[in-house]
Formats: C-alpha cells, sequence, structure tokens
C-alpha cells in the first residue's frame, strides 16, 4: 500500500505517443497507407470544430492517394520519430520514465492488411524501438490499433464494417505478440474504442458515403461488435502466446455532471456516462449491457452476429481497465447554453472551471471522481494512458518556461494520489504527447502537450531540434521521488 506522501512502489511513471502522430517515415520502410495518413491540416477551420477536421469522403480519400506529399498531411511526417527513436528514446530515458505508450502502425507490418506475413523491415524497426526502450529502463505499454488501420481496408471494405477485417487484426495482432513478446507485458487492444461515435473513419475506416443511406448507426455499431469480438480473440492470443502478459481495454473517459440539479439534467447525465462506461463494460464484464441492446431493438438498429461471437466476448475479458482523461463535461435539457469543445467532443460549459485556449476545461477534481467511479465498477487494475494538455509554448533563449503545463499535471497528480489513498489500484500513468506532435483532432503541431519541444510548425517547417522545457525537469524529479515532491 502507498503511505501518505507516495504512491504505489512500482508505479508506472510514464508518457503516450501514437505512431501515426509521431513517426513519420510514411513512405519508407515499406510501410503502406493508413487512415491516417488522410488527416489534413486546414488552416481556415476554428480548431475548435472537430466536425470540419474530421470529414473524409471517398472523392477526398482518392485525390489524397494521388498526393505524393505531406505538404497537407501532417500524420505522414509527424515529428520523425521514424528516424529520431535513438535520440528520443534518450531523453525518455533522462527523464527518468519507467513506461512508454506506443503504437504499432499495422500498415508498417501489413501495409495492405491483406498479407499474410509481415513487412520484416516494419517488424525490426519496432525491435530496435523496444532494445532502445529496455537499455534505457523503459517498460512498453503497447496499442495495436490506434487510429492507423490499413486504408486499404478502409477503401475495399468500408473499414471495420466488414467481418473479414476480423481475421486481418488477429493475424497483426499474433505477429505483434510472436516478434515482440520478450520485451512487451503490457497490451492494450483498441484506443478509445468508444471514438468509433465520434470519428468513423479515423477509429473504424468507416467512410460515410459507402454506408447505406439512414443507416449510419447500424453500420457504426457492427464495426464495433466486429471490434469487441476482434479484441476478445487478440485477447485470448495474448495470454497464450504470452503467458505473463497482461491484455487492457482503454476509453475516452468523457466525465459528465449534471448542468444544475433539475431531475432532467441528472437523467441526461446518468445515461450519458453509462453510454461512455458501456464500452468499456463489455471487454471488462463480456457481455452487451441489457440497456445497449434494448437501445439497439428501440432505434431498430439489427446486428448481425455469428453464433460463438457472444461466448469469445465473455470468454476473453481483459487484465486492466485504462483510460484517456482530459477533461469533464456537463449535460443539460436546455439547448440554449454555451458549449466548449473537449476530446472531440463538444458539451455545456461548466463556470466553475477554466478553460485550456482550445475549449477544454481542466478538472483534476473530475479524474479523481473517474476513478474512484471506475475502479468501484470495475475491481481491476486502472491505469491512466492520456492526460495533459494542449498549449502555445514559446521558445525563449532556447529555453521553454511553461508554468500552465507544471500546474496542470501538478493538480492532476494530486488527485491521483487522493484516490489511491482511498483503495484505487492505479497502476500507471503515462501523460499524452511526452514529446510534441501532430495532434489527433486538428492535425495541428502548434497545440504542444510535450515535457520536450519539436522545432516544427503546422505547415512542417523547421529544424526538428528537440529541447527540453521546464516541465521535463520538473517531471524528472516526480518520477525520481515517486510522487514525493509534490
Amino acid at each position: 500500500m502507498s503511505n501518505m506522501n507516495s504512491f504505489p512502489e512500482g508505479f508506472l511513471w510514464g508518457g503516450a505517443v501514437a505512431a501515426n502522430q509521431v513517426e513519420g517515415g510514411w513512405n519508407q520502410g515499406g510501410k503502406g497507407l493508413s487512415v491516417a495518413d488522410m488527416a489534413t491540416y486546414k488552416k481556415n477551420v476554428d480548431v475548435k470544430d472537430y466536425d470540419s477536421h474530421m470529414v473524409i469522403s471517398s472523392d477526398f480519400i482518392a485525390k489524397a492517394m494521388q498526393d505524393e506529399t505531406d505538404q497537407m498531411y501532417p500524420k505522414r511526417r509527424g515529428i520523425d520519430f521514424y528516424n529520431h527513436y535513438v535520440e528520443d528514446i534518450a531523453l525518455f530515458g533522462e527523464m527518468g520514465l519507467k513506461a512508454l505508450r506506443l503504437s504499432i502502425a499495422w500498415t508498417r507490418l501489413f501495409p495492405t492488411g491483406e498479407e499474410e506475413t509481415p513487412n520484416m523491415e516494419g517488424v525490426q524497426f519496432y525491435i530496435n524501438v523496444f532494445e532502445e526502450l529496455k537499455k534505457n529502463n523503459i517498460e512498453p505499454i503497447v496499442t495495436l490499433s490506434h487510429y492507423e488501420m490499413p486504408l486499404a481496408l478502409a477503401v475495399k471494405n468500408n473499414g471495420w464494417y466488414d467481418r473479414a477485417v476480423i481475421d486481418h487484426f488477429v493475424r497483426f495482432s499474433k505477429a505483434c505478440f510472436e516478434a515482440f513478446k520478450p520485451y512487451v507485458k503490457y497490451w492494450l487492444t483498441f484506443n478509445e474504442i468508444d471514438s468509433i461515435f465520434r470519428h468513423p473513419f479515423t477509429t473504424a475506416g468507416i467512410i460515410a458515403d459507402q454506408c447505406p443511406a439512414g443507416k449510419e448507426r447500424e453500420v457504426i455499431y457492427q464495426a464495433l461488435h466486429h471490434q469487441f469480438v476482434a479484441s476478445a480473440l487478440a485477447t485470448k492470443a495474448c495470454h497464450e502466446m504470452i503467458p505473463e502478459s497482461q491484455m487492457g481495454c482503454m476509453l475516452t473517459k468523457l466525465t459528465t455532471y449534471p448542468n444544475t440539479c433539475h431531475p432532467q439534467d441528472v437523467e441526461k447525465t446518468l445515461l450519458k456516462n453509462l453510454e461512455n462506461l458501456s464500452y468499456a463494460d463489455v471487454q471488462v464484464f463480456g457481455e452487451y449491457p441489457s440497456l445497449t441492446t434494448r437501445l439497439w431493438a428501440l432505434e431498430g438498429i439489427h446486428i448481425d452476429m455469428q453464433p460463438q461471437d457472444l461466448d469469445i466476448i465473455k470468454q476473453h475479458t481483459v487484465d486492466y481497465v485504462s483510460f484517456s482523461y482530459y477533461m469533464s463535461l456537463t449535460e443539460s435539457a436546455r439547448d440554449d447554453l454555451e458549449t466548449t469543445a473537449g476530446n472531440t467532443i463538444l458539451g455545456v460549459k461548466n463556470p466553475y472551471l477554466e478553460s485550456t485556449e482550445w475549449g477544454w476545461q481542466i478538472d483534476p477534481i473530475g479524474l479523481k471522481i473517474s476513478l474512484l467511479e471506475m475502479y468501484d465498477r470495475y475491481k481491476k487494475p486502472l491505469m491512466i494512458v492520456e492526460n495533459g494538455m494542449g498549449a502555445k509554448d514559446e521558445v525563449v533563449d532556447g529555453k521553454i518556461h511553461d508554468p500552465y503545463r507544471i500546474a496542470y499535471f501538478q493538480a492532476h497528480f494530486e488527485q491521483m494520489k487522493a484516490a489511491i489513498e482511498l483503495g484505487v489500484d492505479l497502476i500507471g500513468y503515462t501523460s499524452w504527447g511526452v514529446i510534441d506532435l501532430i495532434s489527433a483532432g486538428t492535425s495541428q503541431m502548434s497545440k504542444r502537450y510535450g515535457f520536450i519541444y519539436v522545432d516544427q510548425d503546422d505547415d512542417g517547417n523547421g529544424t526538428l531540434q528537440r529541447l527540453k522545457k521546464d516541465s521535463f525537469y520538473w517531471y524528472k524529479d516526480v518520477i525520481k521521488t515517486n510522487g514525493s515532491s509534490l
């Protein structure tokens, strides 16, 4: 147990990145195109207007496939981790990171997703990365699918809507377990599996104009069902191939409060929170919540299932629950209240909280509330695998003073500690964007999350030089003292 001034012994202090936001090297090493290679930075669109940033059509994809540059597509270049990983991991080691959450780019191993055997150049790249992590005593936490499925499967199969994609994903997962089992104990199947409703193309390769008219929600639920089956099959394979392994699920924790104590606000909030948790429920409890299946019946949604699907989901549940937490939201029965942005979502503004420049409301206590709620519900170890704030940083005389970032983390860490004191089994924390990267929702570089600054602007100009921010030294101290420096 933790004492009053520290986190549990062996707590995994770390940072997180995703292949599609850092690697670059989109046309190197035999890599195929992924859905992330279609994401554009739209200069003239409000950064809070996620829908406009995320919209993708068949015509748009056809055009983007013809474009052999990364000019419009920042995720194709990332921060060139593909060629800088040795230097970057050395910096992570200097910071004292105990863990790094990263993802495997599916198309580095299977360029179209349909190949029978993996591209060995891609496999070798990740072995090199894991070797560097090992040298620096950093435990990898690996996400198999983090918004980077093969574009070919989106175009040919309308992504996860097609059941055939289950087999492709399981083959990819097994290739990862086989190649990386000497290095990786902690795995995650799908990043923010619930996000399929917010951005179906990014999450599941679903192209809106390829869906039957008026059946978009049914298509998304069907694709989600396929992901749940694939996740269970990958969990099964992981446990068989790497006996010591731990497989987790990953949820966007969208903690929502009633805007007032009006019973209608409270009811809307309850339904919203239950819906948010339902995705993890399936992977932890091994069954769909009855409220979900009832909703399908009421909406006339039909899900095609194979006879063994529900058994597979039931038999292969996860070992731990991981989640992202950036902000909280409020819910109201009224529709005339001011809204504000969140993690690719909009909610009613909370007058008691401050916001980042991107409108995300800063709520450290909401993190403690989330931890208590989830631990009480799931009774499994928890891991916070994304948390942080996007901000504009200024370099002055080669230094970056970022007291706002330090204040953000300090406040959230204090609430984590408070939750641990109350008995929550929290095993790790990986801050989002341990190094500056291309933002997920808006494909911007200027929305910086890292403890390490990368010299690159929204248009891709810059030296790519890495600089340590003030927060780098602060976090290093937190990790070294296992949180007692707080």
